[in-house]
């Protein structure tokens, strides 16, 4: 009888351990997907990117910094190992964000339904839910 419940409790913990991995990567995935397309329009201009960056009173040369920031950080959450360098991408991902969505807020740019506010947020959410999900082997 202890067999059995012992082997029951291995099978929740492989079970859950399984459903954890696949959650992670998949809003990992996700993430790193937007990041890098975002990062990629920022550095060739596409878009609405130059009207955007314009209106809220940036100059255009802050597209290329944070458009080649944004496939580094893309690059790191998805390439094997390197923990450390993951924490500090999940950070900056986070401040960019939310710093995307803080400066349409001051330059009462919110966009159509709030657009450009809300989908920061929601990487960064994202993000939260990505470092949160982490395997056991990347925490420091």
């Amino acid at each position: 009888m202890a067999k059995m419940i012992g082997a029951g409790a291995a099978a929740r913990v492989v079970t859950q351990a399984r459903g954890r991995r696949t959650a992670y990567w998949s809003v990992t995935s996700l993430l790193a997907a937007a990041v890098m397309l975002s990062g990629i329009g920022q550095l060739m201009q596409l878009g609405g990117n130059v009207e955007l960056v314009t209106k809220l009173g940036y100059p255009l040369y802050v597209m290329t910094i944070l458009g080649i920031w944004k496939v580094l950080g893309a690059i790191a959450l998805v390439v094997p190992g390197f923990p450390r360098l993951k924490e500090w991408a999940h950070a900056g991902i986070f401040f960019l964000m939310t710093g995307a969505a803080l400066s349409h807020a001051f330059a009462d740019d919110y966009g159509p339904y709030g657009f450009y506010m809300i989908l920061p947020l929601f990487y960064a959410a994202l993000n939260i839910v990505s470092w949160a999900l982490r395997p056991k082997s990347r925490i420091l």
